[in-house]
Parts: C-alpha cells; structure tokens; sequence
C-alpha cells in the first residue's frame, strides 16, 4: 500500500489557509496529508481587505454561504471601485469600475460601440457608471442581494477583516482534517536533487514532505531563499513601493464599493466593514518621504496626530517560477502587484485552484510547473499591464510623480497594443478576444478605465444628434426599474 503524499504549507495568513482549506476539500477523496505550519508570534495586518468575485467562488466552491462566513469577519458586500481624481484634466471628476454582472449582457455591447462612435469623435454617452448596473447599486448603497423572484445573477466580491477571514478559514480547514502545527520555521532541508525533503523547527522537530507550498509572505523562505528563485521587480512599471493604514470609525449609510482616490504622490483607498474603515495610502518614497506622506494621508482623512498608523513596505513584481522542484509559492511569497483592483487574493485563488487542478489530473509531478508557471505568470503580468494603466492615463499635473507616470515609456507589448487600437479607433474587443487568453480583465474592463479616464479626441465640430445607444436602448430606465429589487 503505498503512503500518502504529504504537503507543508509553509506560512499561515489569508492566503495560507485558502490554500488549505481548497486543497483539503479537493483531495478529500485522495490520498493526501496536509498540514500547516505557522508561527503565532508573527501578527497580521487585519486593517481591512477587499477583493474581486474570484472570492465569491471560493466560498461557493467549498460550500460556504455568505451569511456563514460574513458576520465572523466583519464583511461587507463589494460591487465595484471607485476612482477619484485620476484624470481630472479630462471632465471626467470620477467613474466606476464595477463588477460584471448578468445584467449587463444587455448594455455591454452599446458601451463598446458608444465608446467607438465616440473615438470617431460624435457625442455620444460613454460614462462607464451609465452603462453597469452595479454602479446604480454603488450610488444608491444597494448590497447586490436579489430577492426570490429576480432573474439574473448578480456577481459581487467583498470587504473583509483579513485577519478574521484567515482565522475563519483556519477553522474550516481543520475541520476538514488539515492538521496545524504553531511552529517558527528556524531551518530548510532539501534532498540532493536540491528540492524540499525537511522543515525544522525553533525547537528542532523535522517536518518532512513530498510537495511544500510557501506562504511566508515576502520572506519567501522556501522558493526564493531555500531555492533560489529569483524575483522579478515590476519596479519599471510601477513606482510605488511604500503604504501606509489606518482605521477610523464606520461609515452610514454603509458603502457597498471600495473608493480609489489619487493623492499628490500616489492613491488612498477606503474599504468599508462593518466594524470600521480600513484606510491606506499606497506611494512611492522616491517622490515622497514617509513624513510627508503620513501628514497628507492624515489631512486627507481627517484625523488627529494621535491616530495610529502602520507603516509597511511593498516589494512589487513576482517570482521567476512560481513553481520550482516541489516547491509552489502563494500570496506574497510569489509575488505582489499593489492592492488597486484588489487582485491579491484573485490571484491565490486562481493560482491554488490551477494547482489542484493538475495534481488531481496527474499528481505531483514537477513535469507540470513548466505549463503551471506559464499560465501564472501571464495573469500576474496582464494585472499589472491594466495597473500600470491606470498610472500611464493620469491627467494630473500637480507632482511630478504623476507626470512622469504618465511619461514613462517602459510598457509591456502587450499593452502598448492595447492603446495602439483604442487610440486608432480599432475593434479593442476584437483586439483582446484575440490576444488576452489568461487575464482578469476583459473587453468591459478594459472600457471602463478607458471611457472613465475620458481618452477621447475632440469632439467633431458636425454632430448627427443621433446614435446614442444608451439613450436609444433607454439603460438609464432599464437599470432604474432593476434598482426597485434591491434594499439599501
């Protein structure tokens, strides 16, 4: 009879215990020992969280309702961003970035084409919050909650206490028989091959495995230091590197969107739960000292001298190889594009189940990391092409940080045909259905942050004073009429 294979999370968190509790619902009919090791003297940062629909799958793929799991971490539901001021040379003061939801198959398609017409240069709506119904539920405070009888399905993501959810989903995956070890991991054993056999801890007990998976934050003690696998920086494309948060009391009526604001020298969010704000300031240090920029993030809020802030450092890129000898990296330990769309835990998600995917089609064979790390890596590197994005559209010209944002010249391929088609007036849909096969973000996305930010060319001084779809279709009294379904 042969053994069970044995896997080592290293490394506890959010991103450890997704992974856990995934993997033990997945190989629950297998042959698999799965234990995590993490020290209790290591704290979180539970300021607050938010994320895409990616975590919506998670908990629906585990079988966890939301009204399990959301009360225990202070959650609240999420539809969409908000960004403030981010190209304000265009009109446009802020737009939103919702969440796609059934709904919108009948507005999608005149967005697109509006936005077209509009690039011709007629006048015609392209405001992306007209267009998405999670927009009308972010400006009326409406969480995405149908009743009975309304027929479309809605898609939402969350605000949480990342803290509580990773305590919270320890608790599931003990349950289902992972087994937890409160240990510092003081040493790293590898086999002469050069891949993983033992972890030892402070007090010298060995944990030996087959496959480890590493979720020591950006530490990374198992794949970067333990193997060596080198980090590529996205340092060239996005120049913030330090953050800052703080928490201040709860907002009413309760938002139901995280709010995106640009600073002088970077961007503020504000993700609302039940229990407080969480606030941040993310920004780069080679434009602004950190005592300049606490003082500005607090004037920003509001808030007194007093008020407590933590300060963190960010290390943004990803690894060369996500998935080395028996070694694969979640969650920090792989790598980290700053939190602006919230695709941290998208991306572990996505990462783990792709990973459990293979070793339930062919175990654990290091053969796989070649297909695994390619499919990774492209989703890091389309997240970071629409981030970059964000920055490299800004019409702001009160730093320089923003101007040389917007200057900067070190873009991917990939997106710089993304504006190649969008500013020639091309098919941007046609253009991302031919060439974005692993990214998050789709055709509407890609409109939203383009109409939001207002790149549009001058108006053409002949107008038809027709081919409005928005007005043609009538979407504004559509979405109205959806909105009476929903509760504040």
């Amino acid at each position: 009879m042969n053994s069970p294979q044995r896997i080592i999370i290293a490394g506890g968190g959010t991103a450890g215990w997704m992974a856990a509790a995934l993997m033990a619902h997945r190989f629950k009919s297998l042959p698999v020992v799965i234990t995590l090791i993490e020290s209790s003297d290591i704290a979180t940062i539970g300021v607050g969280e938010g994320s895409t629909p990616s975590l919506k799958q998670f908990f629906a793929e585990l079988g966890i309702a939301d009204e399990t799991w959301m009360p225990q971490c202070s959650a609240t539901y999420k539809v969409g961003i908000e960004f403030c001021n981010w190209s304000p040379a265009s009109g446009v003061p802020s737009y939103r970035h919702p969440f796609i939801s059934q709904l919108d198959t009948f507005s999608q398609r005149p967005f697109e084409v509006n936005c077209q017409t509009r690039r011709l240069g007629l006048d015609v709506t392209t405001h992306p919050d007209k267009f998405l119904f999670n927009s009308y539920l972010a400006q009326a405070h409406c969480a995405p909650v149908t009743p009975p009888n309304f027929p479309f399905r809605m898609e939402y993501g969350y605000h949480f206490d990342s803290a509580r959810l990773g305590q919270f989903l320890k608790k599931h995956a003990q349950q289902l028989g992972v087994r937890h070890v409160d240990a510092r991991i003081a040493g790293v054993d590898t086999h002469p091959d050069g891949s993983l056999s033992t972890l030892i801890d402070a007090s010298g007990q060995h944990y030996s495995g087959d496959m480890f998976v590493d979720c020591t934050g950006f530490r990374s003690l198992l794949l970067q230091q333990a193997l060596a696998v080198p980090f590529v920086s996205f340092a060239d494309n996005l120049f913030n590197n330090k953050a800052m948060v703080l928490a201040t009391d709860t907002k009413a009526p309760l938002p139901v969107e995280t709010k995106a604001t640009a600073l002088s020298n970077g961007w503020a969010w504000q993700i609302p739960l039940h229990s407080r704000t969480g606030n941040g300031y993310v920004y780069s240090d080679a434009y602004q000292t950190q005592e300049a920029a606490e003082q500005e993030f607090r004037r920003y809020l509001g808030v007194t001298d007093d008020a407590q802030v933590q300060h963190l450092s960010m290390q943004i890129g990803q690894v060369a190889q996500h998935w080395s000898k028996n070694c694969v990296a979640l969650g920090l330990a792989q790598g980290f594009i700053e939190p602006l769309e919230a695709t941290a835990l998208h991306l572990v998600y996505q990462s783990a189940r792709l990973f459990c995917d293979q070793y339930q089609h062919s175990g654990l064979k290091a053969q796989q990391s070649g297909t695994y790390n390619q499919q990774v890596t492209a989703q890091f590197d389309n997240v970071r092409d629409y981030i970059v994005a964000h920055y490299k559209l800004n019409t702001r010209n009160d730093s320089a940080y923003w101007q040389d944002n917007r200057n900067h010249r070190h873009l991917s391929e990939s997106l710089l045909q993304i504006l190649d088609t969008w500013y020639r007036g091309r098919d941007l849909a046609a253009h991302l259905a031919n060439h974005r096969e692993a990214t998050h973000f789709h055709s509407t996305s890609w409109h939203c942050l383009l109409a939001g930010y207002g790149t549009f060319p001058a108006l053409a001084p002949d107008q038809p004073g027709q081919g409005d779809l928005f007005k043609e279709h009538r979407l504004q009294q559509f979405f109205e009429g959806c909105l009476l379904n929903f509760k504040t």
